[in-house]
Parts: structure tokens; sequence; C-alpha cells
């Protein structure tokens, strides 16, 4: 399990560097004399290419090239995060974002398929967790000490440390991670088959759901916090700490349920269930007392985060050693883009003129949605692939550990 958490290590570098950046705009804006509207296109361009990567160099990538593919990846976005750190002008700044999201998105998804491989089949389910707990752990304790610098230093202090973490987890790799056995080579068509998978479909599906609820809902939450309904809340830091220790819990308790639950698929009922609750009850709680509100904002984070280990898993069971890294690559794409779609459409929200409080109501109604595919089209397509569930060897040998 220690290459698990040099990978876990990663996935830390991964989570401060896609979350911390939306605190840092308007300093950067500032420092390039440029508005934060524009200055905002760094997300996007990171966002972006991280979801655009994660399924086509999976797809693309060797399948004897498995530890290269990790190793090259991890470079790429620590690289990267020292280009944006030394940036000079918005434009550079918005090409470095890109490639950090390239390499982000690369890396997570051979991170995730490398750490099931690393482990046997009894401990799949807590390997995925330390990833998941990476990325997690990246939000609630390395997005605090990286606004915290920048606001005593500088931004390119904070991108500086983003890079000095991915280089240890990188060294670390490069001297311990070994020879990876080849998997079964799969053609392109093959890997299309991954994706046109109904199973697949059905699975990515609700990931992108919960993330257009919970991610969505989570680039709003200072401004949902602080309207009269929710009442008015100016200090959104405990509200912060409570989701972000909510999702490091979640993502780490996680990991024992998947391993000891027969179908984790149907653990995903439960933790879809609890979010859409969580998010529903969020409105009325605060209403009363805006304190009682960091219970359900904490359980919001659970679950959220919870969620992706039993997805993970699922998708590896479900398509195997031949396509489990293009299955969890497509997943972690689904998210970043319901991320993406659920910041849109409350933007929109807010441009119509809409309150905030209205909004965790509205992710309650995709959360809604993602439990609902989850009852209908994931168990269906389960049960019409049985033979899916044999494929679910290890993408690696046990010997790799």
């Amino acid at each position: 399990m220690k290459l698990v958490h040099l990978l876990g290590l990663g996935a830390f570098a991964l989570g401060l560097d896609a979350y911390v950046t939306a605190g840092l705009l308007p300093v950067i804006a500032d420092d390039f004399g440029t508005s934060v509207s524009a200055t905002g296109q760094m997300v996007t361009a990171f966002t972006l290419a991280y979801a655009i990567a994660s399924p086509v160099f999976a797809t693309l990538l060797s399948a004897s090239r498995v530890r290269l593919g990790l190793l090259a990846s991890l470079a790429v976005f620590t690289l990267a995060n020292a280009g944006s750190a030394l940036s000079g002008s918005l434009g550079v700044l918005l090409v470095t974002r890109a490639f950090a999201g390239v390499g982000a998105g690369l890396y997570l998804a051979l991170a995730a398929a490398a750490a099931a491989s690393l482990v046997d089949e009894r401990r799949r389910g807590r390997a995925l967790a330390v990833i998941m707990g990476g990325m997690s752990s990246g939000t609630v304790i390395g997005v605090p000490i990286g606004v915290f610098i920048a606001q005593h230093s500088d931004w390119r202090t904070t991108l500086w440390l983003v890079s000095a973490i991915g280089l240890v987890s990188f060294a670390g790799l490069a001297a311990r991670l070994p020879a990876l056995p080849a998997a079964a080579s799969v053609t392109l068509r093959q890997r299309a088959q991954v994706v046109a998978d109904p199973r697949v479909a059905s699975i990515v599906g609700v990931s992108f759901l919960a993330a257009v609820a919970s991610l969505g809902l989570y680039t709003y939450i200072a401004p949902v916090m602080g309207t009269r309904a929710m009442g008015g809340v100016d200090d959104i830091t405990p509200y912060l700490w409570a989701w972000g220790i909510g999702g490091v819990l979640g993502s780490i308790l996680i990991g024992p349920l998947v391993d000891r639950v027969r179908r984790p698929a149907t653990l995903v009922v439960g933790i879809l269930t609890l979010l859409t609750l969580a998010l529903a009850v969020l409105r009325p709680v605060a209403s009363v007392e805006p304190l009682l509100a960091l219970l359900p904002i904490a359980v919001w984070g659970a679950v959220g985060w919870a969620l992706q280990v039993p997805q993970q898993n699922d998708l590896l069971l479900a398509r195997g050693e031949r396509g489990g890294p293009v299955a969890v690559a497509l997943n972690e794409s689904a998210l970043y883009l319901g991320s993406a779609v659920g910041s849109g459409l409350g933007g929109v929200a807010f441009s119509l003129g809409w309150s905030g409080s209205v909004l965790p109501l509205c992710a309650a109604g995709a959360a809604l949605l993602a439990l609902l595919l989850q009852l209908t089209a994931v168990r269906a397509t389960g049960k019409r692939l049985p033979a899916a569930q044999t494929a679910g060897a290890p993408l690696l040998q046990e010997a790799c550990e």
C-alpha cells in the first residue's frame, strides 16, 4: 500500500490545484491588470483540458506503458504548474493551466487503475479510497493553506507549492514503482466499445448528474449561504471546512464498505439518497439556524466525495483490464463536465435574478435524477451483463505490490 499512498500524494496535488485557483482569481487579476471574469478563464482552461485529456489520452496510451503514462502525466502536471508560477501574462497562464489540466486528467485516471492493480481484489476499495482521499484532502487541507500562503506571500508561491508536492510524488514513484506488466492489447475499436457500453454510459451518467448537483452547488456555496433565506452568513469558512472534512471522511471510510458489500452498485443508491436529502433539507434547516446547516453540508461533502469510489470499482468490474482505465478516465471527465455544467446553470440562475437559496433545491433535483438513473438504467444494464463481473480481474498482477 506504500506505492498506493505515493499515488495518493499526487492526487493530493491535483485536488489542491483544481480548487485553489478559484480563490486566487482576484489576486491574479490584480497582478495582471485584467478583470476577474477574464482571469477566470484559467479555471475553464484547466477544466476543459482535464475533461478532454482524461478519456482521449487514456484511450491512446499503449497498454504496455501504464508506468510511463503515470510518470509522464505527473511530470507534465508538475512542470505546467511551475510554468504557471513563472507566467508573465494572462495568455501564458491560460496555456500552462491547460497543460496542467491535461496532466491531471491522465494521471488521475491511471492512478485509480494502478492503485486497484497494486493490491489484491479484497483491498481494491481501500486502494481507490486512498486516491479519492488524496483528492479530497487536497481540497480541505491544501486549499486553505494555499489561500493563506497567497494572502501572506503571493499566488505564485501557492503554485510553487503544488509543483513541489507533484515533484515529491514523481520522485517517489520513479524510484519505487516497478515495471508494470502489460495489460492485454486493446484495439481502438475495442476501446470505442467501452464508451458505447450501456452499463458504462449509465454509470458515467450517474456521476455526471451527481457532479452537477454536488460540485456545481459548491461553486456558489458562499453566495447561497449569504442569502437572507439561508440566514445571511457572512463568514463562510466554517461551512467550507464542514464540506471538506465531510469529503475527506467520506472518501476514506467508503473504501472498507466497498470491500465488504457484495454489490457495490447498491451502495450507490444509499449514497445518492443521502445526497438528495442533504441538499433538500439545506434551505429549511439554515432558515431556522445557519449553524444547523453544518450537518447537512458535512453529509453533502461526505457522500459527494464517497460516491466515486464504488463508481470506479463498478467500472473496473464491468470492463476489467481491457477497458477499465478508459472507463475510469471517462468517469473523471464526467465529473469535471458535470461541475462545469452545474456552475454554468448556477450562473444563469443568478443572472436571471433568482435567489441563491433556490439553488440547493435545484441541486437536490439533479441528485434525484442521478438516483433514478441508478435505480433504473444502471441496475438494468448490470443484470444484462453478468459476464462483465467475471472480467473484473485485477488490472495488473498482485506481484507488483
